[in-house]
């Protein structure tokens, strides 16, 4: 019984450091180095599993967070799952924002002129007249 536990664990932890993007191979190699104290994150995991009652549902704890704190370029642990237990089920990726180009100079739509405009150097809108597929989107 007591193997079983051990490996539930480490399942945890491995998949951690898998939304963290590091292969087993790199996990292994950097605990080796030093570079990863592997057992500082036994502990939370083993309490992770306990608290969401199984090891498929830690691990989705884990991916929901990761997903969640990554769009955000933010960093997160396995106690970041602990803080944000209450809210999982509203933690969203931020969503990624496209803005419209046309030869890389920014445009706006009128809602009130149904039209696009392109927005000069100097900041004066110009009335889109190509086609709609010569519009690049871009993320922020």
């Amino acid at each position: 019984m007591k193997e079983k536990k051990e490996t539930d664990i480490q399942e945890v932890v491995n998949h951690f450091f898998s939304t963290k993007g590091l292969s087993l191979g790199q996990i292994k190699e950097d605990a080796k180095k030093r570079k990863i104290i592997y057992s500082r994150y036994t502990r939370p995991a083993k309490e992770l599993i306990e608290l969401a009652g199984s090891v498929k549902q830690a691990k989705k704890a884990i991916t929901i967070v990761a997903d969640w704190a990554k769009s955000r370029k933010l960093d997160y642990s396995i106690e970041t799952v602990f803080k944000k237990w209450l809210e999982l089920d509203k933690l969203k990726p931020k969503e990624i924002i496209k803005k419209p180009y046309y030869r890389n100079q920014p445009m706006v739509w009128s809602q009130t002129k149904r039209k696009w405009f392109v927005i000069d150097d100097g900041g004066e809108w110009l009335e889109f007249a190509d086609k709609e597929d010569k519009i690049e989107w871009k993320k922020e």
